[in-house]
């Protein structure tokens, strides 16, 4: 298997380099980079890539590993097993109907190779990707309810996606084969932006592009606006028929660009951008 990218996913050089080179090596991929530079997305592009299918868990603060291998209903079996007079109690004395599969579980035991991303690991506690480990090296587990050996069939091809929000233990790191995507180059976003709106005109994307990283490299940003961002921006100017003189009109102070919400995400931004084009119109 070789990841050649995908018309709908615009992957550098390096990035299909760090995708193969997790194939090659049998290896989780871990993707870290800023919120909305594509780490999910690239996941299911190169399942569909690759002919792949692709189960996803989002891992949440709450999330912990065994749920991911598997859970024991041990409520609901208490409960059948209290009915168990009207039908025999067949169903209670088989375990297995109580045990509920989690990912892990369902891609060691899938038919075919499957992809499988553990999207946003760095949200769960500390101990979390510790308690994967041997799991996610051995590609087996055991289930103590059933007392079976699951190992297996295919070794999947495994997606761990990181915000940076926590660090990773060094253990889980040894495991992993590492890609940071940064920020694209603006010949690169370009190609992303044609690649999701093929018949922008090219006023209305040079002066989007422009007030695009006025926006972005304004000074102390608390969050600054990511590829997602821009691709929901331009959606809605096109949406709302907003024309490349109404971003950047000439001759005229510089102004807050409509739909600005879509870039900015919080109201301190949102201020500092305001004194910033206050201060640029009064000293014009």
């Amino acid at each position: 298997m070789r990841f050649e990218g995908s018309p709908h996913y615009v992957a550098t050089a390096d990035l299909k380099l760090a995708v193969n080179a997790a194939i090659t090596l049998q290896r989780p991929l871990l993707v870290k980079g800023e919120p909305g530079t594509g780490k999910t997305l690239l996941a299911e592009e190169v399942a569909k890539s690759l002919n792949l299918p692709l189960l996803q868990w989002h891992i949440k603060s709450t999330t912990k590993a065994q749920q991911g291998l598997y859970e024991y209903d041990a409520v609901s079996r208490l409960r059948d097993s209290q009915m168990a007079g009207l039908d025999g109690g067949e169903r209670v004395k088989n375990i297995h109907n109580y045990i509920v599969k989690g990912v892990l579980w369902q891609a060691f035991t899938a038919e075919q190779p499957v992809a499988l991303l553990i999207d946003e690991i760095d949200k769960a506690d500390i101990e979390f990707p510790n308690d994967l480990l041997r799991e996610l090296d051995r590609m087996e587990f055991w289930c103590y309810e059933t007392r079976e050996l699951i190992r297996a069939r295919h070794r999947p091809l495994v997606f761990i996606t990181s915000n940076n929000e926590k660090e990773l233990p060094d253990a889980f790191l040894r495991r992993c084969f590492f890609h940071y995507i940064r920020f694209p180059e603006p010949d690169t976003l370009e190609h992303i932006v044609r690649v999701h709106f093929p018949k922008l005109k090219g006023d209305l994307l040079a002066a989007a592009m422009k007030t695009f990283y006025e926006v972005r490299q304004l000074p102390g940003l608390k969050k600054k606006p990511s590829t997602s961002e821009l691709l929901d921006w331009l959606r809605l100017l096109l949406a709302e028929d907003i024309g490349a003189t109404e971003l950047q009109p000439e001759g005229q102070p510089m102004g807050i660009p409509p739909l600005v919400g879509a870039l900015l995400k919080n109201e301190q931004d949102t201020t500092l951008f305001e004194r910033l084009v206050f201060m640029q119109n009064r000293n014009r």
